[in-house]
C-alpha cells in the first residue's frame, strides 16, 4: 500500500507528502533514535512520538517510506518544510502508537 493510500484509508493527517507513491513494506515503532537506526529497514513506516529535527535525519538515513507521528504529535512548521525538502513523508494521528502498528500489520 502506498503512503497516500494508507493515510487516506486510516484518516491520518498529512504534514509532508513529497513522495505519496512510496510503498509501505513493513513498520517499525520506536523512540530511541540510536536503536531505530540500528534495527529499522528501508521502506518501513516508522511510528514514533518524537518531534525534533533528528527524526528527519534518521528517516533519510534509513530511507523510511514515511514517519507516522502517533498520539497527535505535531511538528513545527520549519521541520515540516525541511521534511518536504528532504523528501520525507510525515503523517500524524491521534491514535496511540500500538493501534497504528496494528493497522499497518493488517495491510501486510
Amino acid at each position: 500500500m502506498t503512503v497516500a493510500e494508507f493515510a487516506k484509508k486510516y484518516s491520518l493527517e498529512v504534514l509532508s507528502l513529497p513522495a505519496p507513491e512510496r510503498e509501505i513494506k513493513g513498520g517499525y515503532m520506536g523512540d530511541l533514535l540510536s536503536w531505530v537506526m540500528g534495527r529499522a529497514k528501508a521502506d518501513q513506516a516508522w511510528i514514533t512520538i518524537m518531534s525534533n529535527q533528528n527524526i528527519i535525519a534518521v528517516a533519510t538515513l534509513i530511507d523510511f517510506a514515511c514517519i507516522i507521528l502517533a498520539e497527535d504529535v505535531r511538528l513545527e512548521e520549519n521541520l515540516i518544510e525541511t521534511a518536504k525538502t528532504k523528501g520525507v513523508n510525515i503523517l500524524t494521528t491521534k491514535l496511540p502508537a500500538f493501534e497504528v502498528a496494528c493497522e499497518i500489520c493488517k495491510e501486510l
